[in-house]
């Protein structure tokens, strides 16, 4: 039996995933529309006004990408403790008994 390819929104675990990975293409879209403002910024224009506008609903999106993080992980804990269910402890985890 095959099972269906998963996708960003299979799990909410893979949905939390999907929301980081974003949150990092924000921060280097933010890198770069710094770098276009410190080279724009000898010639206030349009552009200018512009790339402005673009850092501010890039923080935005940053913002609301960074709470649906908070959200999803809130989602994660509250469904494990409704179905008793607790993540594979690792190796280093384990203590050994005295």
């Amino acid at each position: 039996m095959k099972t269906p390819l998963q996708t960003p929104f299979d799990s909410v675990e893979n949905a939390h995933q999907y929301i980081h990975l974003l949150v990092e293409a924000i921060a280097e879209a933010k890198a770069e529309v710094a770098a276009d403002v410190d080279a724009a910024i000898a010639q206030p224009d349009r552009r200018l006004e512009a790339l402005r506008v673009v850092q501010f609903k890039l923080d935005k999106l940053e913002q609301h990408l960074k709470t649906s993080s908070r959200l999803l992980n809130d989602l994660r804990t509250l469904r494990r403790l409704l179905f008793d269910e607790r993540p594979e402890p690792s190796t280093a985890d384990h203590k050994p008994a005295a």
